[in-house]
C-alpha cells in the first residue's frame, strides 16, 4: 500500500490532530509552553505532552512506498471545518473576554486569576500531533535555504516561495496530508520562517503597545490598550531566548553579543527595540522592550475621540501650526508626546519643506516635501557616527521651515532653540512633568540652553498618562505660552492656555492667548474675524467626527484641501469626502 493511500484509508494510522482536540493539555496559564508549537531555530517542542494522540514517526514514514504527490490539495475551511484552537483555560481562570488575533490561528483569552485577582492574557495557538511535530520539524531542516535568498528571489512573495517548497517537499516525502494538518503545517512555517516566532501573535494584536521580556523563563508583560500591564502565558528557555535575541537584532540591523550585550534598533516594520543579551547587564537573562509602531499613525481626529485633545485645543494647535509657531510636547514615558507631535503635524501647510530627526523613527507625515533623517552608529570601530546634532546642523543647510526632532536630551538642544531664534519653526518633545520642570531641565547639563533662547519657543504641551476613576486614559494637562522674559526677575512668563479639569475630564479654555492675538495682528483679522474662523475650525472637526472620517490619509487630504480652498471644503461641510 502507497503512503498516500496509507494516510488516507479509513484504517490509518492518525497524523494529525483533529480539530478541537486538545493536544498538549490546551497550555496551563503562566506555563508558556502548552499551546507554543514551534518557535524560530527549533522550538517547536510543548512542554507536557499529555494531550497527544499517538502518531506515526515521520521517520517511519519516509521509509515506507511513497505515495502520489499529484493528489489534489484541499484547503481548510474554518467555517465547514471549526477552529484549530482550543482555548483551554484553567479551573482557576474566569474568562473575562476573548478575540482572534489571526481567525481560526492565534485566539487571546483574557482571563482573571481569582487567586491573584489580577487579568492574564492566555494565548492559544493550534496543537501538535506527534507526527505533526516531527514533520514540521523535518520541514524546517529541508527549508532552511528558503531563508537564503537571492536579489531577484528577495523580491517575490516571501510567503509564496515558502508554501511552494513546503508543498514540494510534501509532495518528495510521498505524503498526502489531511487539510487540517496541511494549515497547521503552514501556520507554523509562516510564523516562524517571515513571521516572529512565538512573538508573532503579540506584534500581530492592535491591541498591544509594548511588549517586555524580563528574563528567561519569566512571564512575557504586555501593555495592553484595554488591560494595561498584563502578564501572560508566554516564557522562553535560556537557549531559545537567546537564539530570539539574536533574530530581533539581526532583523534589526544590528548585531548583539556577550561583548556588545545592549542594542537600541527599530525593526523593520517601525516598532522600538530595546535589547540586553545574556545575563553580565541583566541578571535574569536575556530581556527586551519592543514599543510597537502604529502602521498608520493617530489622526488628531482620533485624539479628540479619545479625549486626549478637545476641539478648541486642536483648533488651536491648527492656527498656532499654520503661522509658525513652534512647539514642544512634554510629559512622562508612554505619555502620548511623539504620538500628539506627530498628529497636529498633519496642520503643517502641504508644500511646506520639512525636516524630521530622530534616534529610532517614529515621525510619519503626509507631505512630499519631507527629508526623514536618522541617526546612525559607527559602523567599523574607529568610524563616524551621525548624532542629531550632525543632522540637525545639515537640517539648517537645507533651508526647512520646519524642523521636527524626535526627543531632545543632549548638546543638540542649544542647536534647535538657535534654530528657532533664526525664524525655523521646530516641533519636539521632551521628558518633563511640568513647564518648570522642562525648563529647568533645558537649562541644566547636558543640554545647557541659555534662558534668553527660550523665548523662541512659542508653545509648551504638558502630556499625562493618568488615571480617570479606574481608567488609564492620556490627556493633555495643560497647554502653556512662553511670553517672553519678566525683566525684573529673569523668570519666563509662561500663560496658561488650556487647562485640565480632572473632575469633570475636560480640557477648559482660559480666556487667554497671546499667541492668538499675534496670529490675528499678522493676519490683519479683528477680534470678531478671528473667533468666526475659530468657529469655522472646530465646525470642520466636528462634520469629520460624524461622517467618521478619522484615518490619517482621510484627514491630512482634508487638512490640506482646506489649506488650498477653504472655501470648497465649507461648502461640502455635510459631505466631506467630496474634497478628499
Amino acid at each position: 500500500m502507497g503512503l498516500g493511500d496509507l494516510i488516507k484509508s479509513r484504517k490509518r494510522v492518525e497524523t494529525g490532530t483533529q480539530p478541537g482536540s486538545p493536544a498538549d493539555g490546551g497550555a496551563a496559564a503562566g506555563s508558556g509552553t502548552g499551546q507554543q508549537a514551534a518557535a524560530a531555530g527549533g522550538d517547536a517542542a510543548s512542554a507536557g505532552s499529555t494531550g497527544k494522540k499517538p502518531g506515526l514517526s515521520i521517520r517511519r514514514l519516509l521509509s515506507l512506498e511513497k505515495g502520489s504527490d499529484k493528489e489534489p490539495v484541499e484547503e481548510y475551511d474554518f467555517e465547514r471545518d471549526g477552529t484549530l484552537v482550543v482555548a483551554s483555560v484553567p479551573e482557576t481562570y474566569e474568562a473575562v473576554d476573548q478575540y482572534w488575533v489571526e481567525q481560526g490561528c492565534s485566539l487571546v483569552v483574557i482571563g482573571h486569576n481569582k487567586r491573584t485577582n489580577q487579568d492574564e492574557y492566555l494565548l492559544f495557538e493550534p496543537t501538535l500531533s506527534d507526527f505533526e511535530y516531527e514533520l514540521l520539524e523535518r520541514l524546517h531542516e529541508d527549508l532552511r535555504d528558503v531563508l537564503i535568498l537571492t536579489s531577484d528571489e528577495i523580491r517575490r512573495d516571501r510567503k509564496h516561495l515558502l508554501l511552494e517548497k513546503m508543498n514540494v517537499l510534501v509532495g518528495d516525502y510521498g505524503l498526502v496530508l489531511e487539510p487540517h494538518t496541511r494549515f497547521k503545517i503552514q501556520y507554523f512555517l509562516i510564523r516562524n520562517y517571515i513571521g516572529w516566532s512565538r512573538l508573532d501573535p503579540l506584534m500581530k494584536d492592535p491591541q498591544l503597545e509594548d511588549i517586555s521580556c524580563d528574563g528567561h523563563r519569566i512571564p512575557i508583560f504586555l501593555y495592553h490598550r484595554r488591560y494595561r500591564n498584563i502578564r501572560t502565558n508566554i516564557t522562553f528557555e535560556p537557549d531559545i531566548l537567546n537564539s530570539l535575541a539574536i533574530t530581533l537584532a539581526q532583523r534589526s540591523g544590528k548585531h548583539i553579543s556577550t561583548g556588545a550585550p545592549m542594542i537600541d534598533a527599530t525593526l523593520p516594520d517601525g516598532s522600538r527595540l530595546q535589547l540586553t543579551f545574556g545575563t553580565e547587564v541583566t541578571t535574569r537573562g536575556t530581556s527586551f522592550t519592543i514599543r510597537k509602531f502604529r502602521e498608520e499613525p493617530f489622526s488628531p481626529i482620533e485624539l479628540l475621540e479619545n479625549k486626549t485633545f478637545n476641539p478648541e485645543s486642536l483648533v488651536y494647535f491648527w492656527l498656532a501650526i499654520e503661522n509658525n509657531k513652534s512647539l514642544l510636547f512634554i510629559g512622562g514615558t508612554a505619555s502620548g508626546k511623539t504620538t500628539s507631535l506627530n498628529a497636529v503635524s498633519l496642520f503643517i501647510p502641504p508644500v511646506a519643506k520639512v525636516v524630521s530627526i530622530e534616534d529610532t523613527r517614529e515621525i510619519t507625515l503626509y507631505h512630499d516635501n519631507w527629508i526623514a533623517s536618522v541617526t546612525r552608529e559607527a559602523l567599523t570601530e574607529g568610524g563616524n557616527a551621525i548624532s542629531m546634532f550632525d543632522l540637525l546642523r545639515a537640517a539648517m543647510r537645507q533651508r526647512p521651515e520646519f524642523i521636527l526632532v524626535g526627543e531632545v536630551r543632549g548638546h543638540e538642544a542649544q542647536t534647535l532653540f538657535q534654530a528657532m531664534n533664526t525664524g525655523h519653526t521646530t516641533f519636539s518633545t521632551m521628558h518633563g512633568g511640568s513647564v518648570d520642570a522642562a525648563i529647568h531641565r533645558l537649562e541644566s547639563e547636558p543640554l545647557n540652553v541659555p534662558r534668553n533662547m527660550m523665548q523662541a519657543l512659542n508653545i509648551v504641551s504638558v502630556q499625562g498618562l493618568i488615571y480617570h476613576g479606574t481608567e488609564r486614559v492620556r490627556r493633555a494637562q495643560e497647554i502653556v505660552e512662553i511670553a517672553g522674559i519678566d525683566p525684573s526677575s529673569g523668570n519666563l512668563r509662561v500663560n496658561n492656555v488650556f487647562v485640565y479639569d480632572p473632575v469633570h475630564d475636560v480640557i477648559n479654555y482660559t480666556g487667554r492667548s497671546q499667541i492668538y492675538m499675534d496670529i490675528a495682528e499678522r493676519r490683519g483679522w479683528t477680534r470678531e474675524q478671528l473667533e468666526n474662523e475659530i468657529s469655522l475650525r472646530k465646525s470642520i472637526l466636528a462634520a469629520m467626527m460624524k461622517q467618521g472620517i478619522r484615518d490619517y490619509i482621510s484627514v491630512a487630504s482634508l487638512f490640506h484641501a482646506y489649506h488650498i480652498n477653504k472655501t470648497r471644503v465649507l461648502e461640502n461641510i455635510d459631505d466631506l469626502r467630496k474634497v478628499i
